[in-house]
């Protein structure tokens, strides 16, 4: 679907486009820069859908080329044919095997429905499960791309043993905008199949999974140029020559990019269907206490890492909308987010990782028959079970934050907070009253914004992405959220751990 903004005073030299695909749509964001300021305007949107064949669940890829190049024609039309760069991010972990011509064999698996059970097994009957862990520095997620390529392995899948290249979905993407087929060092790092030492994919995680080698193509860091726009597209589409780069491929990657701090001691939030919750490290952290409590080295820009605790986030609150719309009781999220403010406090609490809040078929009526079973109050209004998951996610956040306050030895003294996550004024402030510290909730554009700059620094506009904070800072306002009633919320935290059984 077309959504087209006005010009939003992109009367700039340069112009740089951003492709941000999450896992149900995707935006084209043009950015215009004067030497001193960054506007962002969204120009297109459109779908990324999931679709079911028999018992195996696919991203759409070619729907999502299709979305691309839609974007890039609407961005051809608004603001002529010689921007300046392209660069894409999407969600991670999603990836794609090419033949030897270079053809798609199948569509990316859907990596949300994550491998049974047994092909853990498999794997460390293979490799122990800490040896994973002191290569990859990630956590175990069942989604993860090692796992369904060991499906695949274990299956004698006619399109693995058929593979010449196995391409992560931006660099797909890439390669279908440029011909040209390597990946992309922090999408790579989802993959759970790269060395977070050496930043390189694993040959002996890679053969002792009984993988093909040769698959693997070159890693680029963010910010490197792949190649000129495809001769096929630019006379399909009118442009002239410029450049894909690869961004910081991962979409929280970009959005972790544009955040301005003042020094390292900070926390970051990704809020958005899943959170993800840690801070930017100069070096990986590979020890049992970052195992133990479910942190993930990923790759970042400019050689830092990401240490993140991923965990389900606003996935609760919109099958909730969800399903209170499909049975025509229409609840929009502003509207839902009004009646949890006015909803009484601290009426009941539940743990966000239960597996039944994974895929129920009525997230509403799972909360309440979770409440019911842990002893509390029962939700009954949209209002109360807003409030429910409200308070609760924002308990979650304290205690990852208090687990990578321990893992870091300090306590960091703000929390970032980007994603869609970002404009829920209410959930920013209970995070800030759960954790007892200063939030600043980002805008909302911060993946576009972040994924332009590594491409500004790419054509030399910016020097160093300090400069590029700098920049952030000058042309973007954020938001802060200050604690309020610190002693009632920690005695709600504590109920919150009694009732959860979480410990810190």
């Amino acid at each position: 679907m077309y959504h087209r903004t006005k010009d939003a005073g992109l009367n700039t030299t340069k112009k740089y486009i951003a492709l941000d695909i999450g896992g149900s749509g995707g935006r084209c964001v043009v950015g215009g820069f004067d030497g001193k300021k960054l506007v962002l305007n969204e120009v297109y949107r459109f779908e990324n859908r999931h679709v079911r064949v028999l018992d195996q669940v696919y991203w759409d890829a070619l729907n999502l080329f299709s979305g691309a190049k839609d974007s890039l024609r609407k961005a051809r039309q608004i603001y002529g044919a010689n921007p300046n760069s392209l660069g894409v991010d999407t969600m991670g972990v999603a990836f794609a095997l090419l033949d030897r011509q270079g053809h798609l064999l199948s569509n990316p698996l859907y990596h949300r429905l994550p491998q049974a059970e047994n092909i853990l097994d498999e794997a460390f009957r293979r490799m122990p499960r800490e040896e994973i862990f002191e290569i990859t520095g990630l956590q175990l997620m069942r989604l993860d791309s090692l796992y369904f390529l060991l499906k695949m392995r274990l299956a004698n899948s006619s399109a693995l043993a058929s593979a010449e290249t196995f391409l992560m979905l931006p660099d797909l993407l890439n390669y279908w905008l440029t011909g040209r087929r390597v990946c992309e060092y922090t999408i790579a790092s989802t993959s759970h199949l790269l060395d977070v030492h050496i930043k390189k994919w694993s040959q002996r995680l890679i053969n002792t999974m009984g993988l093909p080698e040769h698959i693997f193509p070159e890693i680029v860091e963010p910010g490197h140029i792949i190649e000129d726009l495809h001769p096929s597209l630019k006379a399909e589409m009118g442009f002239k020559q410029f450049a894909v780069v690869a961004t910081a491929s991962h979409d929280t990657a970009a959005a972790i990019a544009s955040i301005p701090a003042d020094d390292d001691n900070f926390a970051l939030l990704s809020s958005g269907t899943w959170g993800l919750l840690g801070t930017v490290l100069s070096h990986p952290i590979v020890t049992p206490k970052v195992a133990d409590n479910n942190f993930a080295n990923e790759g970042g820009i400019v050689g830092t890492t990401r240490l993140l605790h991923n965990s389900i986030n606003l996935w609760l609150a919109q099958e909730c909308q969800r399903i209170w719309n499909k049975a025509g009781e229409k609840a929009s999220w502003a509207h839902l987010v009004a009646l949890a403010k006015q909803a009484k406090p601290f009426r009941a609490f539940i743990d966000p990782d239960t597996p039944a809040f994974k895929l129920p078929a009525d997230m509403p009526a799972a909360i309440q028959a979770m409440c019911k079973q842990t002893g509390q109050r029962i939700p009954q209004t949209k209002g109360e079970i807003m409030r429910v998951i409200f308070e609760s996610l924002a308990f979650s956040y304290r205690v990852a934050f208090e687990k990578l306050a321990d893992i870091l030895g300090k306590r960091p003294k703000v929390l970032y907070i980007i994603g869609g996550g970002s404009h829920n004024e209410l959930l920013c402030q209970f995070a800030a009253n759960a954790l007892n510290t200063q939030v600043v909730a980002m805008p909302y554009e911060a993946t576009s914004a972040g994924n332009i700059l590594i491409q500004m620094i790419a054509s030399g506009d910016l020097a160093t992405i300090n400069e590029g904070h700098q920049l952030v800072r000058n042309s973007f306002s954020s938001k802060m959220y200050a604690p309020v009633d610190p002693l009632i919320w920690e005695t709600g935290f504590s109920d919150y751990l009694k009732i959860t059984k979480l410990s810190l």
